[in-house]
């Protein structure tokens, strides 16, 4: 909001980890924001907030949106064991899409009172984050009217990164999926976010470049990019 300090962002780097402890973390810091700033009637220019940025990678797990179709998970329960993915049904928006190894998973938990309430204004702030991560590398990513996320141009189009949020009295929770050098084959399982159309498919940023990527490296990038797109000050 104008004329409020420049916020702080306290990151958490937590590597590979199970989708359900990171939603469960993201709740946890997520209610205790809520509960603070439900309990006080200071002004919001005398008020403090630290938010929250959780960085990582998941093992295998696909995530079904609120706005979901059940029918885009195309394996049966049996087959998700027998294959090691796990599948969650969760409230942020969207619809399904696959989370794992050598994805980059970043769930800002901002207080946006201190940013701006413009949910659609939030979702292209995240976009741009990747779009300026992808310029990093000489890569040139994109939006398409009508699909949320970064695409990369050409024909077909490539998906690069998926988003989906949640917001609770304007706290943010859930945020975007970056592939990196993401197993792509895992996505056949799924209609991925719901795309079903021949010109659009999944790519990771080692296949647009044919060459292995440094996540280290990589993770370094984004979140330079993530802290000017929202221009705060990460602490690490």
């Amino acid at each position: 909001m104008k004329g409020l300090p420049k916020q702080k962002v306290v990151v958490h780097e937590m590597d590979r980890i199970d989708f359900s402890t990171a939603w469960k973390l993201q709740e946890e810091r997520l209610n205790e924001m809520r509960t603070n700033k439900t309990s006080t009637k200071i002004p919001i220019a005398q008020r403090k907030c630290v938010h929250h940025l959780f960085v990582c990678e998941h093992n295998p797990v696909y995530t079904l949106g609120k706005s979901g179709k059940q029918e885009h998970l195309l394996l049966s329960e049996k087959e998700l064991k027998e294959k090691g993915f796990e599948y969650y049904k969760i409230n942020r928006g969207g619809d399904i899409t696959y989370h794992g190894p050598g994805q980059l998973t970043v769930y800002p938990i901002l207080d946006l009172d201190f940013f701006y309430h413009d949910i659609h204004r939030y979702v292209r702030n995240l976009e741009e984050c990747v779009i300026q991560f992808l310029k990093s590398y000489n890569v040139v990513g994109t939006r398409i009217k009508g699909f949320t996320g970064v695409w990369i141009d050409g024909n077909p189009s490539r998906k690069i990164c998926a988003i989906g949020v949640h917001m609770s009295r304007w706290i943010s929770m859930h945020g975007f999926a970056l592939n990196i050098e993401t197993d792509l084959s895992h996505f056949e399982n799924i209609v991925p976010c719901g795309i079903n159309e021949k010109e659009k498919t999944i790519t990771s940023l080692a296949q647009e470049l044919n060459k292995e990527i440094d996540l280290a490296e990589a993770k370094h990038r984004l979140l330079k990019s993530f802290a000017d797109c929202f221009e705060v000050d990460l602490i690490t």
